[in-house]
């Protein structure tokens, strides 16, 4: 406040006073300017600095001096951070899903801690096989998001839009931020809290699960969104990117927030003690401009200048498989779908939360949360849609809103979810006035723009579809320029009065279907609506026959467009999927015109019947349609013309529409390839080994459906096929009944699709099951005159499996594959020579491994795919699928002896009526093993009684002189 000190001081006063308070302000940092008059203060703080006036005396003569406000202390500041960051990464936002909590800001914005559920990598327990027991890499669990981020330094996590990566970034973001601040609730402990239990694990464990591990305490979370750094850090001239543009960027972003003194505490932190940097969105840098490649060296050169930090990048997992996107020295980790558990968990969490915003009974709650969990649980295909967090909460939204009723295809809920964002994006703003009045504050867009909102959603379709067909990339949204979404609403609006200008502040205040991103940029929120949006446009613009061009010559584009204009269409009449089907299938594989386009459009056409028609109700007129695309789809797998993840989903179409193929869906058209007599290298030393008799392995796995006669006639209730389970107490008068199972078993373990489609290896089974299957088969194709009186079937030993994946000194100059009713009376096959008599290939194929020859990890398919799938694989004697896809158990005992072995020792590992406990060997790897661990000599065993989604098996035949009766 202002205070007269004298008015009156003589000149000598006044010159002492004055170099007094030069004195002083020289010590603080600060100015004085001299001249007459009398003395008088007055203080004002602005931002940081401190102004102070003085008067001394005299007429308007002024003495100003400046010196910096007090410094805040670091703790104080590091706690401001940890708060900012706590409190921007604490929300899960419903504006525009769900009407109720757009129009209630408290539940516009959950709190993610409630409601997150812990997420699960498809990465094995080890991911340095070589440097590890087999039996801890083989661990068939699956690997928490949590624990890759414990065990990894650097660690890239991978996964398809709407997979929960951005979430869980913002949830560590919490937990660490939280448990720096004392949060009572987000801190290490919500962290690790143990995983969801499935519904099957539920029913068996009686301890209860261990917490995830996190050994590294509370590390300091540094979050940053990479497109922002690609907008505002990184050179506009294109030179690389170094460590130092994205610290500068992070100073600038707290420079925003008014944290610039904590920078450099920050940075002395990072480089002293280290913390956990979250990059979040690699896959969203543009690919223009050399973006992508000045950021991955800006994250790598960071990696290395800060030395003491963790880093976790996320990325949409197809992005990553481009070469040029790879981080080096990171390792990647793929999100997986939700298991039950983790969808019964969050379904849970989000009524128990809404319940509390909205003030609802506790039991009311819960028991919403049930309906919710058996609509899910009881439809296969909403159980599919809800494997993505992102569609899960879109679900659970709807379930509330529709009063708990959800639509069971993917089409319609993402119709009611487009239907949600565009209500919340064009709808009325409504606001009370001090008296408790409504006061209108902002039209709805149509009623402003005095157009029909129908007129505005086609706008939006077209401009979708615009902006799809023109996208640089096939991953994450396209930037949509403000001026072309001006200046189509201005087109179309019948509102003189409405400007340019004021439509761009209504749009910029807008959150839905339309959002702000950068400066005069609009983009949906998520690809699946842009692709929605597109799909309704084509719909009603030439509809089939544009989208079926369009996707015939570009399907990685369109793919999604199209299946959901199919469906989209199908609701309004069933023939228009019909009217689909014949635009992208239209011509037989056997048409000399025939090609890759072709191809693509039978992969699409089987997908798309899958999805939109009824095959209960298919009339007789499409029903050859139906069958035109089978052949079509089971050329595609033979001729390997799509890339491995595709062919996969061929399979899973076929599965569904019914595959025609005999030697897959029949036990009559099973396929045999025969084996010479020969010597062939065997093991990883590849020592010779004499095999003195041909005999046939099967050229598929078994599968579900040559499994399931077995199932159907009782077969796990007949004592004569179980002698092994029975003396181990494995069997009883009730059936078979395994360690783990709490009662008899009448059939493989259920593990769910694909696992369980009919063209697909059986897995889920014993090694007492195999061996009960082919006693029962033996007899069944005995009893029908199938198989000669002289020949038994039976599980191959590992020495006949590994020499028909490997090839031996005499291999046929063709494969000689014949089905079951053609084996009386082959001829003997013309032999070719090879230059090397004893070839020791690592795989059936060669020595290289290669994804498109084998379902493996590198080929990325992450499960079973159906049998036939990879052609190129095929071994020197014509069996497919002996490296990867299932492990396939054999005959053979697991001893401590050397392998090889000497005839002896052959003979008692092949006894069956010997140790009918011990553990049995099983080859070839399986879908989720990385390279080494499908090669032809990879040895692996497990208890006789043990099962597991990887194990499934295949039968060989052998004539009965060739073995001594062993106690079948």
């Amino acid at each position: 406040a202002p205070n007269t000190v004298a008015s009156g001081l003589s000149p000598t006063d006044r010159e002492w006073f004055l170099g007094v308070l030069r004195q002083e302000a020289t010590q603080l940092g600060s100015n004085i300017v001299a001249g007459d008059g009398a003395i008088a203060g007055d203080v004002q703080v602005m931002g940081d600095v401190r102004e102070s006036v003085i008067n001394i005396g005299g007429a308007g003569t002024q003495y100003f001096f400046t010196h910096p406000a007090p410094t805040v202390d670091p703790p104080t500041l590091r706690t401001a951070y940890l708060n900012r960051i706590f409190n921007q990464a604490n929300t899960l936002s419903l504006a525009g899903v769900d009407p109720k909590a757009a129009s209630d800001e408290a539940e516009a914005r959950l709190s993610l801690g409630a409601v997150y559920t812990a997420l699960l990598t498809t990465t094995s327990e080890s991911d340095e096989p070589h440097n590890q027991g087999r039996a801890a890499y083989q661990a068939e669990r699956q690997v928490s998001a949590v624990a890759q981020l414990n065990r990894h330094r650097r660690l890239v996590l991978l996964g398809d839009p709407g997979s929960g990566k951005s979430t869980f970034v913002n949830f560590v973001a919490i937990c660490l931020a939280g448990e720096m601040l004392s949060h009572a609730f987000a801190n290490l402990s919500l962290l690790t809290a143990p995983l969801p239990d499935d519904a099957i694990a539920a029913a068996t464990v009686q301890e209860a699960p261990p917490p995830q591990p996190w050994v590294h305490g509370g590390m300091l979370p540094v979050r940053i969104v990479l497109r922002d750094f690609a907008a505002r850090g990184i050179p506009e001239d294109g030179t690389p990117a170094t460590a130092q543009h994205l610290w500068r960027f992070l100073a600038n972003e707290l420079d925003a927030a008014a944290l610039q003194e904590y920078a450099p505490h920050l940075h002395k932190e990072l480089i002293n003690q280290g913390g956990l940097i979250l990059l979040d969105g690699l896959d969203e840098v543009p690919d223009a401009e050399n973006q992508r490649v000045q950021i991955k060296h800006a994250i790598e050169d960071f990696a290395d200048t800060f030395v003491r930090c963790r880093i976790l990048v996320t990325s949409r997992t197809y992005a990553y498989q481009h070469q040029d996107w790879r981080l080096n020295g990171f390792t990647a980790a793929v999100l997986a779908p939700f298991t039950n558990g983790q969808i019964a968990v969050f379904v849970d969490r989000w009524y128990a939360h809404i319940g509390e915003l909205r003030h609802l009974n506790p039991n009311d709650a819960q028991g919403r949360a049930e309906l919710l969990k058996h609509a899910i649980f009881s439809s296969d295909r909403l159980r599919a849609l809800t494997e993505r967090p992102l569609l899960l909460t879109l679900t659970a939204s709807l379930h509330a809103w529709r009063g708990g009723s959800l639509p069971d295809r993917r089409e319609e809920l993402y119709a009611d979810a487009v239907d949600l964002l565009l209500d919340w994006w064009e709808s009325q703003r409504i606001v009370r006035d001090a008296h408790g009045n409504m006061v209108l504050t902002q039209p709805s867009l149509s009623e402003w723009l005095r157009v029909d909102r129908g007129k505005v959603r086609a706008l939006l379709n077209e401009v979708a579809f615009e902006a799809h067909a023109s996208q640089p990339t096939l991953v994450g949204t396209a930037d949509i320029p403000e001026s072309m979404v001006v200046t189509r609403l201005l087109y179309i609006s019948e509102n003189e009065d409405v400007k340019p200008r004021l439509l761009v502040n209504y749009l910029s205040q807008r959150a839905g279907l339309l959002l702000s991103r950068g400066v005069k940029n609009y983009t949906f929120p998520h690809r699946t609506f842009q692709e929605y949006l597109a799909a309704c446009y084509l719909t009603d613009v030439d509809y089939p026959d544009l989208i079926a061009e369009l996707t015939r010559q570009d399907p990685n584009r369109w793919r999604e467009v199209t299946l959901l204009a199919g469906a989209k269409a199908a609701r309004g009449t069933s023939s228009a999927i019909w009217q689909l089907v014949d635009a992208l299938c239209f011509r037989e594989p056997t048409d000399p015109d025939y090609t890759t386009a072709d191809i693509w459009g039978a992969h699409l056409a089987g997908q798309a019947i899958v999805e939109a028609a009824n095959l209960s109700q298919t009339s007789a007129r499409h029903l050859p349609k139906v069958e035109r695309v089978c052949r079509s789809l089971v050329h595609a797998l033979r001729c390997a013309a799509l890339p491995p993840t595709e062919r996969a989903q061929s399979g899973r179409s076929l599965a569904k529409l019914g595959d025609p193929r005999a030697p897959v869906m029949s036990l009559e058209g099973m396929e045999f390839c025969h084996v010479l007599a020969s010597d062939f290298a065997i093991g990883d030393m590849a020592e010779p080994h004499a095999l003195d008799y041909p005999y046939w392995i099967a050229r598929f796995p078994i599968t579900n459906a040559q499994f399931q006669p077995f199932v159907t006639a009782n077969g796990y209730a007949e004592p004569q096929y179980w002698a092994e389970a029975i003396r181990t107490d494995f069997w009883k008068k009730t059936g078979f009944h395994g360690r783990y199972d709490s009662r008899p078993r009448k059939e493989p373990r259920k593990i769910g699709e694909p696992f369980s489609l009919a063209n697909h290896p059986v897995v889920g089974v014993s090694w007492y099951e195999a061996l009960a299957y082919t006693r029962w088969l033996d007899e069944y194709l005995h009893q029908r005159g199938l198989l000669p009186p002289d020949w038994r079937l039976q599980l191959p030993s590992e020495i006949e499996w590994e020499k028909a994946a490997r090839g031996g000194a005499n291999i046929p100059a063709q494969p000689v594959v014949v089905a079951l009713g053609e084996l009386h009376n082959q001829p003997a096959p013309s032999v070719a020579s090879e230059a090397n008599p004893l070839p020791a290939r690592l795989y059936p194929w060669g020595d290289l491994a290669e994804p498109d020859y084998a379902n493996f990890e590198r080929t990325e398919i992450g499960a079973t795919n159906a049998v036939g799938c990879f052609p190129l694989g095929a071994s020197p004697y014509g069996a497919q699928e002996m490296s990867g896809n299932v492990w396939e158990w054999t005959r053979s005992l697991d001893r401590t002896q050397p392998y090889p072995v000497d005839a002896a020792e052959r003979a008692e590992r092949e006894n069956l009526a010997a140790h009918p406990s011990v553990a049995r060997v099983l080859r070839g790897g399986a879908f989720q093993y990385y390279e080494y661990f499908v090669r032809c000599t990879e040895r692996y065993s497990s208890a006789p009684d043990d099962w597991s989604k990887l194990y499934g098996f295949r039968v060989a035949l052998t004539r009965t002189r060739a073995f001594s009766d062993d106690g079948r």
